[in-house]
Parts: structure tokens; C-alpha cells; sequence
């Protein structure tokens, strides 16, 4: 056994491991809306107008806005109708004085007009229409590149291809797009305790659940999971599995790192790479490893389930998010009060996972190993190192999950 020789705090090992994180600067090309959720990487400059004519905002009669000046509910303006425009049909006939063009949402504006009726506003009368109320030059018009105009940016290098963008490039005719590559994580469970779904347990066996877990949140998180067949707990066996994956921003080990004989992953960094921390004050998770070799990162995650998940969280996701340009997501919370006195580790940064009821946090968290300690959860109550009793009753900030 090989006791963890210093525990970091929760905010240095956040530190150290963002200040060795760098944005991955691979560009690719993909669909547009294969790049949702992607980070643009070009600014598409647009080649047309949008819309590229003007067109009518609503259904109802293409005027010439003076025609309808004075026009009320007891004094209507009469014009004559010359012609009916749909939608993506080209206008035939100029308006001109007196006249008038029944139009349908999204029709182009005839020659001549420059406004609008809504049809709630007029009322046929053979070949004419009478106006019930006036408009201004303009009104009910989305006019020619009022969206986007020619030489303008749809999207700039950096934006979040989020739906309105995607349908900005739409709007422009554009069918692929520039995007950073997401960062490649190899997720790697190490143990010869955990067998792969499907099979036949052993006895001493258990499912293995970080992989899953662990990928889940590399790709919620804009990364590429790669995951890993199981890997025992050799030097050799984890030394082929690193030589294997080099191609990989990121490895991602779950057990392994913490002070057994058979907990080897420490001895291969230490061996390859550099080790950055080796444990951290905090409850669940405290054998977590850090590191790189050259200039990949290496996480070395507690096996037990919640540690792994919980760590996943609060480390592995915001490097994450650095290494793909995305912005640091802050988890939603909610203020309420704990049900139960809850007796914490001092010394130890502790993360409680609690499900809500009504007004109040239960604590949910059964032990490291539980992986119903998540997912029965609501969210997390974060108890500081200084703190070692929370009192029934007493306020708390849930994190929710």
C-alpha cells in the first residue's frame, strides 16, 4: 500500500489542471447541422441579400401607402385589384395609383407598392377592396436584405452553432460550415473487479459503470468519446493501451488511481509523463491523478462510481469545455433547507448529493461505490472544508444535476 503523500485543495487542482489545458485548434468541415453545438471556426461572410427581394410580412393588399391615407372604419378607401401574388410567384403587374395587389406572407412586393393592408383591415367588393385603415411607406414589409445583407457576416469565427445560427447559414444557402474538432477523450476502465455489460458476472465482479458514465459527459461536454475495452491492473497492459491511443487529446482512466498494490496507473505516469496532483480534499474523490505526457492530459478517476461521476463533474467537464471553446457552464442552483443534521469530514471539500422534497434536501449520497447516490439525486449540496455539521433546518445552495 502507497499512502497519498499531500492532498490539494478542490480550487488548485481546478487551477492546475485549466492551466494546463489548451483549446484543441483542429479545424474540420461538416453538414451545418452537423455542426450543432460546435464552435464556428470562419466567418461566413454573405453573397446574397436576406431576404433577396421584399416581400410582404402578412397576408392582405400590396399598396401604395398614400392611397390609404384618411382611410377609416366609417370612411374606407376603395382600390382596384389588378392581380393576386403567392408566395414564391413573381408579380406580374406594377401597382399604380388607385390600385392595388392581393398578397400572401412572404410574396414579393410588386413594383410600385410600398406597404402592407392587413386583410383584417379590408373587405372585398367585387373587384375591389375597400381599406379600413391607413398605413405608412413600409409598414408590414420585410424589405430586401433588412435580415442580412450582402458583405455582412451570417456567423463570426467563434459563435456557437446554436439553431438561429444553423439558420442563418440556412438563410444564405450555405450547406457546410468550418468548426474546431472536438477534443478526442479516450475513456479507458482499468480493474480486473469490473466485466463489460452483457456478460456473466464472476464472483468479485461488478458492471462496469464509469465508462458510461464518463462518456456521457465527455460528449455532453464537446468532447469525442473513445471508449476503451477493460484494461488490467498491469504497468505493461496500461503502457500498451497509452502507447495505443496517442492519437487522443485526453485519456481518461477510472480506477487505478488510488494506494492499492494493484493501483498502478501513478507508477505509468510517473514513468511517461508528469504528474501534476495526486489526491484532493474532498469528499467523495480524494484519489484522483492528473497529469500529462507530452501534450496529452491524463485523468486518473477513483473507481468507485459516485467518486468517478462526481469528479467527472466538477474537473473533467470544465477542462472539457476549455479544450472546446465552449463557455464554462455554471450549474443552475435553487436555495432551500436541509432535512436531516448532516455531519461532514473537516479538512475535506465535501459534495452531498440530496434529492428534493417539497422545501427540503434529503441527503441521498449512500456510500462511493452506490451509483443510486447520483442517480436518485436532484443535485448536490457543496460543503466546504472548514465546515463539519450542517444543522436540520439550516439553508443550503443546491446544485442541481
Amino acid at each position: 500500500m502507497r499512502p497519498i503523500k499531500r492532498l490539494i485543495s478542490l480550487d488548485e487542482a481546478l487551477s492546475l489542471a485549466m492551466n494546463r489545458t489548451h483549446s484543441v485548434t483542429r479545424v474540420e468541415t461538416v453538414p451545418i447541422l452537423g455542426g450543432y453545438g460546435r464552435v464556428c471556426a470562419e466567418t461566413v461572410i454573405s453573397k446574397i441579400n436576406v431576404p433577396p427581394f421584399s416581400r410582404s410580412a402578412m397576408d392582405g393588399y400590396a399598396v401604395k401607402a398614400s392611397d390609404t391615407y384618411g382611410a377609416a372604419k366609417l370612411k374606407p378607401v376603395k382600390l382596384r385589384i389588378i392581380e393576386v401574388i403567392y408566395a414564391g410567384s413573381v408579380p406580374k403587374k406594377s401597382v399604380l395609383r388607385r390600385h392595388c395587389a392581393e398578397i400572401a406572407t412572404g410574396a414579393m412586393l410588386p413594383n410600385g407598392s410600398d406597404s402592407v393592408v392587413m386583410v383584417e383591415d379590408t373587405e372585398l367588393e367585387g373587384g375591389n377592396v375597400l381599406i379600413y385603415d391607413s398605413v405608412h411607406p413600409g409598414q408590414n414589409v420585410s424589405k430586401k436584405g433588412e435580415d442580412i445583407s450582402v458583405g455582412t457576416p451570417a456567423i463570426s469565427k467563434g459563435d456557437i452553432l446554436n439553431p438561429s445560427k444553423i439558420g442563418a447559414l440556412a438563410a444564405i444557402g450555405r450547406r457546410e460550415i468550418a468548426v474546431y474538432s472536438k477534443p478526442l477523450v479516450a475513456v479507458i476502465p482499468t480493474g480486473n473487479e469490473i466485466a463489460e455489460l452483457g456478460q456473466t458476472l464472476k464472483p468479485g465482479q461488478v458492471y462496469n459503470i464509469n465508462s458510461y458514465t464518463l462518456a456521457s459527459v465527455v460528449e455532453s461536454n464537446g468532447g469525442e468519446a473513445r471508449m476503451l475495452p477493460i484494461v488490467n491492473d498491469s504497468i505493461k497492459d496500461l503502457e500498451k493501451v497509452v502507447k495505443a491511443n496517442k492519437d487522443c487529446d485526453m485519456l481518461v482512466f477510472s480506477g487505478g488511481s488510488s494506494v492499492g498494490e494493484r493501483d498502478v496507473m501513478l507508477d505509468v505516469l510517473e514513468k511517461h509523463g508528469t504528474v501534476v496532483f495526486h489526491g484532493i480534499a474532498i469528499k467523495p474523490g480524494k484519489p484522483t491523478l492528473f497529469g500529462t505526457i507530452g501534450k496529452q492530459l491524463l485523468f486518473g478517476m477513483p473507481g468507485y462510481p459516485t467518486a468517478c461521476l462526481s469528479n467527472a463533474y466538477i474537473l473533467l467537464a470544465p477542462v472539457l469545455r476549455k479544450m472546446s471553446m465552449l463557455p464554462l457552464r455554471a450549474s443552475a442552483t435553487l436555495e432551500t433547507k436541509m432535512a436531516k443534521r448532516v455531519v461532514s469530514t473537516t479538512g475535506r471539500t465535501q459534495f452531498l448529493t440530496v434529492r428534493l422534497e417539497g422545501e427540503r434536501a434529503y441527503p441521498a449520497f449512500k456510500e462511493s461505490g452506490a451509483i443510486t447516490s447520483m442517480a436518485f439525486a436532484d443535485g448536490y449540496v457543496v460543503i466546504p472544508a472548514d465546515v463539519d455539521l450542517i444543522e436540520k433546518d439550516e439553508k443550503v445552495v443546491v446544485h442541481l444535476l
